[in-house]
């Protein structure tokens, strides 16, 4: 039995969900002719209170539609230094918009309305890049998975309004912060020019993520998404799975976050730790003591076919998800609990 705790990206499709892949009804999408599609994207868009959304292969690619959507060459991009769209899209920024970002050192990834405020390039000055948009994650994954307050965001909107900037949410893991702040959508679409939300991580779909904005953004985002070879035909049956996904797997995420609070708890209780961050959600990101070699303390755990990833700097991570079965959690839970160094 492997336990695979790398990301919440590794489960597969239920029952469930493959039935409902397997009834879709489907059509050509790049002309607009897919109705489960079509379905998802109203759908997703009605949810979070915007206009329009439009069906993205990836996560990836949905913020840098976005972030295309939203600037132009030598512009800049304010986000946290942990950054989803500046550490891990292979330099999106600058191949695809031409553009820099501008690191914030936040809190865990969370950055504040202060923060903002003291990095924005005087327009006037035009030895400085133009900063043109303000991109937040929600929650942080290098951060532990940490959520942002409502009030927070609410005060860069309000900068970002004050200074004409452009507002953007990479939510990949928003559903996890949905449920653990008993938060709604529409706070959120409210809020932000636009939001890219992922199927395939604790929502357990196989494949996509979903863009949502004004009719106008997500018209031009068609033209970009077609730019970067996005485009699909018969999607509908990985629509299909993402309709399944945001109609049955979101409160059960509630679940994934208390058994990442117990890992937390017999990790601190350890010696041979140095530092668990706070567990809000379902990633739980902790060091060794300088003592302990992190490769026999990785190649210990899969010996017992339990895997975790490196995510570099001494940090290792463990992501739970609706694969991660209780039978399973009982299983390193003590396994954890006896290890000693």
């Amino acid at each position: 039995m492997e336990i695979n705790l790398i990301s919440d990206t590794v489960t597969k499709p239920t029952q469930g969900m493959l039935e409902a892949m397997f009834q879709a009804e489907v059509g050509d999408d790049v002309f607009k002719q897919d109705p489960t599609v079509n379905e998802l994207e109203r759908y997703t868009a009605q949810l979070f209170g915007k206009e329009a959304a439009l069906f993205f292969p990836s996560g990836t690619m949905a913020n840098q539609t976005a972030i295309r959507l939203h600037t132009r060459p030598a512009d800049e991009v304010i986000c946290d230094k942990w950054s989803h769209i500046f550490l891990y899209e292979g330099g999106g920024v600058a191949a695809n918009s031409g553009v820099s970002c501008h690191l914030v050192d936040g809190n865990r990834g969370k950055i504040t309305a202060d923060q903002v405020r003291q990095v924005i390039n005087d327009p006037e000055f035009y030895h400085a890049p133009t900063t043109q948009l303000v991109s937040i994650e929600n929650t942080t994954n290098k951060g532990g998975g940490a959520c942002y307050e409502l009030d927070e965001l609410q005060k860069i909107r309000q900068v970002c309004k004050e200074h004409g900037l452009k507002y953007h949410l990479d939510g990949a893991r928003l559903w996890n912060a949905l449920v653990a702040k008993n938060q709604k959508p529409t706070d959120f679409g409210q809020l932000f020019d636009t939001i890219s939300v992922c199927l395939s991580k604790g929502l357990g779909a196989p494949v996509g993520s979903v863009l949502v904005g004004s009719s106008e953004d997500i018209k031009k985002a068609i033209r970009i998404r077609k730019l970067f070879g996005g485009n699909m035909r018969q999607a509908g049956y990985l629509a299909a799975a993402g309709l399944y996904a945001m109609e049955n797997n979101i409160s059960r995420l509630a679940q994934d976050h208390q058994r990442a609070r117990e890992l937390g708890q017999v990790l601190a209780s350890k010696s041979w730790i140095k530092e668990v961050a706070p567990v809000e959600t379902n990633i739980v990101i902790f060091t060794l003591q300088s003592k302990v070699d992190e490769k026999v303390f990785l190649e210990m755990l899969k010996q017992k076919s339990i895997l975790i990833s490196s995510m570099g700097q001494g940090k290792l991570r463990m992501v739970t998800h609706m694969d991660y079965r209780g039978v399973m959690h009982d299983f390193v839970i003590d396994v954890l609990s006896r290890m000693e160094f």
